[in-house]
């Protein structure tokens, strides 16, 4: 995956190397220098511990926007925080091994995240979401973030991976829109973390949806027990390179837009509050 397939025009001078800044692993002196400087925006990788078949790890939905985030924050100079392994992901809890936490909870962790953040003098709060169940808990908490005044806070949520899916996906979707442990989410962790991928347990599932699929709340164990939806036979690396990076460089235009509205204090003086959102896709 490419660090910065397109260029940036909002105002963030390159940092001395280019890179980021990982808060796990970096003392709290230079993170708090990072942060109140134009390059002071907090990426933020919220994922989940959910089920995804017999051969992908449950952290894919984790793994997966951790790696967005470490190239957009590297793109921007930023400050990557660690992920957040769980979300909200009722819909799967029929599988034993998946942790779900309350829509209330992500919005309050990702709040009480940024309220931290505000108080460090942080520009910006960038939050890349990895599974579908905390999408409307994401944005409440950009909501609460804006409407209190506390912190520029955008969530992103894939921006073109569905247009990207179109092209590569060679396997019928097992229903519209849905990607989960099948060729597109196998695709990425091949490319991302190869070893943790089971190849020998690969199996289809196309299971028979009622007409309200989608529409009201269910759980997903009754109609796959496997927890796969759709064949993961034609997977490859190179598929989830591709995924990957063309998510990268959908972010970074979206990015430009929101920092352009939101300036920096440092650069400029003037507090930022307005709050773009941008909504996509991600795996369920």
């Amino acid at each position: 995956m490419n660090a910065r397939p397109t260029e940036v025009t909002a105002d963030i001078p390159p940092t001395e190397d280019g890179s980021s800044l990982d808060a796990l692993h970096t003392p709290w002196p230079d993170v708090a220098s990072r942060l109140v400087s134009a390059q002071g925006v907090a990426f933020l990788p919220f994922g989940a511990l959910e089920q995804h078949g017999p051969h992908l790890p449950l952290g894919t939905d984790t793994l997966t926007a951790d790696a967005v985030a470490r190239s957009l924050a590297d793109a921007l100079g930023g400050v990557l925080l660690p992920p957040i392994h769980y979300g909200d992901t009722w819909n799967n809890a029929g599988y034993p091994g998946t942790v779900s936490i309350s829509a209330a909870t992500v919005t309050a962790l990702s709040t009480d995240i940024g309220r931290s953040l505000a108080a460090s003098g942080t520009r910006a709060l960038v939050i890349v979401n990895g599974d579908w169940g905390n999408q409307l808990p994401l944005y409440t908490a950009a909501r609460i973030l804006a409407d209190d005044g506390i912190l520029p806070c955008i969530v992103l949520n894939y921006p073109g991976m569905d247009e990207k899916i179109a092209e590569v996906r060679e396997s019928k979707p097992a229903a519209p829109g849905l990607n989960h442990a099948e060729e597109i989410e196998t695709s990425i962790m091949l490319a991302l973390h190869p070893a943790d991928v089971h190849t020998d347990r690969y199996e289809a599932c196309y299971p028979v949806f009622p007409a309200d699929f989608g529409v009201r709340p269910m759980q997903l164990d009754p109609f796959s027990p496997s927890g796969v939806f759709g064949d993961p036979a034609s997977a490859s690396a190179d598929k989830g390179n591709a995924l990957l990076d063309a998510i990268v460089s959908a972010s970074l235009p979206i990015l430009d837009a929101f920092l352009a509205a939101n300036p920096s204090t440092a650069a400029t003086g003037t507090a930022a509050t307005s709050t773009p959102t941008q909504t996509g896709h991600t795996s369920p």
